[in-house]
């Protein structure tokens, strides 16, 4: 359950990330403000979910709506790190995939909104990847060292692997973009690229299977519904992630 509320307020700042990262805002100043009438939030305006069934969805200033989204990717948030926990309990994989897990929560919705894939945020997300793998092997090391695996999920990946993960990863959509003269946008290969670093190799490969299983179901689906055209550009960004999120978990 604190693992809920944990993510509950991860959720929260993530919608920030969301919001202004695309904008060219900071995530740290100005502090979090009604974006209509610009007054600064109380605590008690800003409690996850609660705030918003209590204002009823309204700014408590100016009464602007406040689209139920936010709340909404609040809840995403905390129920999918109580999954995560279930699946692989405590450990440094439990850590390292809450961690990839905000990281694609905010490269999803920021693609889904503006299809971006914004380089300031990959920036980010390549290097902690990178760092936490580290960080796994040091702690897998020690524990094989003293004899003691208890909790540890395989979920080590060297740096020969992150490599190979990300050579897979940019190299498949860079040759699609090729092919496809354009029908593979920059942001999604240096995506790929990154998301190769935290994956490795094997897992990359299955990411990016998943990815065009996932995104072509749902290129059908939306044809069959009429809700896009043949020539209707669709951002890719999160079909990568949910493949990611499945592979990993």
């Amino acid at each position: 359950m604190q693992l809920f509320f944990w993510g509950l307020l991860i959720g929260s700042f993530l919608n920030v990330c969301i919001y202004r990262l695309p904008r060219g805002e900071s995530i740290v100043t100005p502090p979090s403000h009604c974006t209509d009438c610009g007054t600064r939030l109380k605590p008690w305006d800003m409690i996850p979910i609660l705030s918003w069934l209590l204002l009823k969805g309204r700014c408590r200033y100016c009464g602007t709506a406040i689209p139920s989204r936010y709340a909404a990717i609040e809840l995403l948030t905390g129920i999918l790190f109580v999954w995560c926990l279930e699946i692989l309990g405590l450990g440094p994989a439990l850590f390292k995939t809450l961690v990839l897990l905000s990281f694609l929560l905010v490269i999803t919705f920021i693609d889904y909104d503006h299809q971006l894939i914004l380089d300031k945020v990959l920036l980010w997300f390549a290097p902690v990847g990178v760092a936490i793998n580290l960080f796994i092997n040091h702690i897998n090391f020690f524990a094989n060292a003293v004899g003691y695996r208890e909790g540890f999920v395989a979920l080590q990946t060297g740096l020969p692997d992150m490599l190979i993960g990300a050579l897979l990863g940019g190299g498949a959509f860079l040759l699609i973009a090729v092919v496809s003269r354009g029908g593979m946008g920059g942001g999604d290969i240096k995506f790929a690229a990154s998301l190769g670093l935290w994956l490795g190799g094997k897992f990359t490969l299955l990411a990016i299977f998943l990815s065009f299983l996932f995104g072509g179901l749902a290129g059908v689906l939306l044809l069959l519904l009429q809700r896009k055209g043949r020539r209707d550009m669709i951002p890719f960004g999160p079909f990568i992630a949910l493949g990611a999120v499945v592979t990993i978990l």
